[in-house]
């Protein structure tokens, strides 16, 4: 037998030393609902809003900035962390019940996380994963598509609705069905954190998986008293022009879009929020998990601006909730990741929702199954890059909150957003310009037309469904 040079053997021994470090991670993952890019410290030192623990979740781990949503509203995003996939492949693209119409009819809209999909869960228990979910699930109109029928072991909270919308809404009595009433006033996020605690006190011997998918910071707008009481004294010292003009596709006038942040309430949901997040990263430690849980956080699509209180401002980014622009899609993106990042590093390299399902599923040693569209992030957790030319957005519908359909390429510093009613393009540079003002659509024709061709063929990939004709409509909508 060949002998075994001494650098050889160290070199193994370090990457099995590097595996070992890598599988047998727990993950908790949470998701927080409608929350924007500039709602939290970390992003927006200036913010009105106080989230003392999830910056210092940014500060213990690895903040991307260029973090994003894979649509502007719920379900679709939602649809593509469970699965890593492009919502577009299964027409997934609207919030679910979600139709609203306007010049024309909206794309087909399937409203249901189908069992021939691999879930997180579904996969992560494949390598001995205990799995939990807690919170928004908005996957599917009856019980047989939601959590537990997904692969996750305990369902706290987890049903067809998107928000809590009967009960005392936030407050117990929950009137929610896969969740049981606390004491009378108890909060629901301080509840789903504490469900989310005991799951993993209950399996700290063996590696889970702990999705914690907040409800707030979505409507009704309803806060704690003292935090509201607390927020309306901040706002008292605020001065200046609260809402400007937004362009609006339903009706004639400008829609009103906030842009000054001090609602009081929204920023009591805020707070709230981050306390319940607090209180889960504080259960890792005294656990003694600190070097065994992955910790990472995000927001399903930007915050909510344009309509429905318009509660907080995304400034300087344009838009909010339901539009295709910077505003709706752009999300706080955090990864905390033991042995693997380091403390207060920053990333500019573009990621996206559906990267969680490969970089998870491939660190516990398993391999994703089928066409999976999200990246492994391990090589820009590690400090290295990524190699992915583009990302791709895909709305057919008009958004409750004024956003027009519409999708949008990503590549490198340039964004090209493409109007599904008539084709029109719009070309942005992220870099110099991040609030999207500045069309360079007309000076740049060869770099419109590289991306729109890639954005063309990814419409065909993905089968990527388009605006229809209403009923005895003669004009045609556009199409690729």
């Amino acid at each position: 037998m060949p002998k075994v040079s001494s650098q050889v053997k160290f070199t193994l021994l370090l990457t099995l030393a590097a595996t070992a470090l890598l599988q047998g991670k727990s993950y908790v993952l949470i998701v927080v609902d409608d929350l924007g890019y500039m709602d939290i410290g970390a992003y927006n030192p200036n913010t009105f809003y106080e989230t003392p623990n999830v910056d210092k979740l940014a500060q213990s781990g690895l903040k991307f900035t260029d973090g994003y949503a894979a649509n502007p509203v719920c379900s679709p995003t939602r649809f593509g962390i469970q699965t890593g996939r492009y919502p577009t492949r299964k027409d997934c693209t609207n919030f679910f019940s979600g139709r609203r119409g306007g010049k024309f009819a909206c794309a087909p809209l399937h409203d249901r996380l189908d069992h021939d999909e691999t879930t997180l869960a579904e996969a992560l228990k494949e390598k001995g994963y205990s799995t939990f979910f807690a919170g928004k699930w908005h996957l599917g109109p009856t019980e047989e598509f939601w959590p537990e029928k997904h692969g996750y072991d305990v369902n706290k909270a987890g049903y067809k609705a998107g928000g809590p919308y009967t009960g005392k809404r936030y407050f117990s009595p929950y009137d929610n069905p896969k969740l049981e009433n606390g004491p009378d006033g108890e909060h629901l996020p301080d509840r789903l954190a504490t469900e989310t605690c005991l799951f993993m006190e209950a399996n700290k011997e063996k590696p889970f998986f702990a999705m914690l998918s907040f409800y707030s910071v979505h409507t009704p707008l309803i806060g704690r008293p003292d935090l509201v009481a607390k927020y309306k004294k901040k706002a008292e010292k605020i001065n200046g022009q609260e809402f400007g003009d937004e362009e609006q596709v339903f009706g004639n006038k400008p829609r009103k879009v906030r842009i000054l942040q001090k609602h009081a309430v929204y920023a009591a949901m805020v707070e709230a929020m981050d306390q319940a997040v607090g209180k889960v990263m504080k259960k890792v430690e005294e656990l003694g998990l600190e070097n065994e849980v992955v910790i990472c956080f995000t927001s399903d699509n930007g915050g909510l601006s344009t309509s429905e209180g318009s509660p907080t401002s995304n400034l300087p980014l344009r838009g909010g909730k339901g539009w295709i622009y910077e505003g709706g899609i752009r999300e706080p993106f955090i990864v905390k990741w033991p042995g693997v990042t380091r403390p207060g590093t920053t990333s500019t390299v573009p990621v996206m929702s559906t990267d969680f399902f490969p970089t998870f599923v491939k660190a516990a040693g398993g391999e994703p199954k089928g066409t999976v569209d999200g990246a492994d992030l391990m090589p820009l957790l590690k400090g290295g890059d990524l190699d992915r030319d583009a990302l791709y957005w895909h709305y057919p519908h008009y958004s409750n909150q004024g956003g027009f359909p519409s999708g949008a390429i990503r590549m490198g510093d340039w964004k090209l957003v493409e109007r599904y009613e008539d084709g029109r393009v719009h070309l942005y540079n992220l870099r110099d310009d991040i609030g999207e003002r500045n069309d360079l659509a007309k000076d740049n024709g060869e770099q419109v037309k590289v991306m729109r061709t890639k954005l063309h063929a990814w419409y065909k990939e993905t089968d990527a469904k388009f605006l229809q004709k209403k009923k005895g409509q003669k004009e045609e909508p556009w199409r690729p």
